[in-house]
């Protein structure tokens, strides 16, 4: 037999088998996603940068553009590559296009932040290439695969007619200077165009041979690179802290809180039994798919949030302290009542008990809210938001596991 070598020449992309054993990300895959880290932690810190000035709606504004650019991208990338990872030459260098992509559109993120937050018009010209640049090669990677799988050619050019339509929409929206309220319509526009097409093209045919088990846990990837944003922000807030005030037990109460509820919102991820349910029912994957954009984006503002606590520390912020503590338990809020929502989709029905946890979660956010207003330290109200997500930990552990593995054996059933 030949000797198995490290040479990656081209090979025939007819789709990978769906059901494979052991399927799980590749090295290539784990070096994309780097990118990925630079691009969030660029949308989180011109997020934080913008609420600590209480400059509310830009931040917002800029966030939801940002992180739709951003994680789009990446779902369509994911996607793909659950289908059709080739891994030869060609495979990798039009990966690495994407790559430069993504760095283009993190250094564009300063200046649409800042066009937004001026109110005149949305600067998104280096976005807007660098989006391109991921797009069009992803759109030569759907030709290849429209040559080489008959079987699904039709699918294939729906995603290359509709990504490519897009991209002329965009760059239309990039050339073309018009105010800000256009703007945002043609956009949201094209918002849905990118959303339509994926969908109306898996449907020409019996659609991508995607591993649900390897998109469940790249989906678990990218939330653990976006929790880093926690981590990073934790650092900075600390950092902060000691520079001013030295070690005191705030700064050991902000390390622990920060540390803790990075840990809590990664444990409550993935309590979702999200590989053995789209593997049961694939039709799922579109809700929730697109809904991992309000998780990847809640919790990158979580992150930004801890590093709103660091201005607020050294002074350098608009925000007091009830305003630093809302930046941290409004994106936890959001975060885990779009966790609840996906778990009640997945599984087909509304847990009571959910709903309870869920009270639960928003009665601890508001006596963190409620314990900043009466004046007590960023660094106790931290600790008390870290107990957010700590409630459905505990909830899970003693109770709602028998309700999942009752789900699960109806599943398999």
């Amino acid at each position: 037999m030949p000797e198995k070598t490290n040479a990656h020449r081209l090979a025939r992309m007819t789709g990978r088998d769906p059901a494979q054993s052991h399927r799980s990300a590749t090295p290539l895959e784990l070096l994309f996603d780097l990118t990925f880290v630079i691009a969030i932690g660029q949308a989180s810190g011109e997020f934080a940068h913008l609420i600590a000035e209480a400059h509310i709606a830009a931040a917002l504004g800029g966030l939801g553009f940002a992180i739709f650019c951003i994680v789009w991208a990446w779902i369509n990338f994911s996607w793909f590559a659950s289908a059709y990872d080739t891994d030869d030459w060609f495979y990798r260098v039009t990966t690495m296009v994407q790559m430069i992509g993504v760095i283009i559109v993190a250094l564009g993120l300063p200046a649409l932040f800042h066009s937004i937050d001026e109110g005149a018009h949305i600067d998104n010209r280096v976005i807007v290439i660098g989006y391109v640049v991921m797009r069009v090669s992803l759109v030569v990677q759907w030709l290849r695969a429209a040559r080489q799988d008959p079987a699904r050619r039709a699918t294939a050019l729906g995603y290359v007619k509709w990504v490519s339509v897009a991209q002329v929409g965009w760059l239309f929206v990039a050339i073309v200077s018009l105010d800000l309220l256009p703007t945002l319509a043609l956009s949201l526009l094209l918002f849905g165009v990118e959303l339509i097409g994926p969908m109306v093209s898996e449907r020409k045919t019996e659609g991508t041979p995607w591993h649900p088990h390897h998109i469940a846990e790249r989906f678990g990837l990218l939330a653990i690179i976006t929790l880093g944003e926690g981590i990073f922000g934790t650092v900075a807030t600390v950092s902060a802290y000691v520079e001013e005030h030295a070690w005191t037990m705030d700064a050991v109460l902000i390390l622990v809180a920060g540390v803790g509820l990075t840990f809590g919102l990664w444990w409550n991820y993935f309590l979702i039994p999200s590989g053995p349910v789209l593997a049961r029912f694939r039709s799922k994957s579109w809700v929730w798919g697109y809904g991992h954009m309000v998780i990847f984006g809640s919790i990158a503002a979580t992150g930004a949030g801890l590093h709103v606590a660091a201005y607020v520390i050294e002074g350098h912020s608009e925000l007091g302290t009830v305003g630093a503590v809302l930046a941290v338990a409004i994106p936890v809020f959001l975060f885990g009542a779009a966790l609840f929502a996906l778990y009640a989709f997945l599984v087909g029905e509304l847990d009571p008990f959910h709903v309870g946890l869920m009270v639960g979660v928003t009665a601890v956010l508001a006596i963190a809210v409620v314990l900043a207003a009466a004046g007590a330290s960023i660094g106790l109200c931290l600790i008390v938001v870290t107990l957010a997500p700590a409630v459905v930990v505990v909830g899970y552990e003693t109770i709602g596991h028998r309700h999942e593995a009752r789900f699960m054996q109806r599943l398999e059933s």
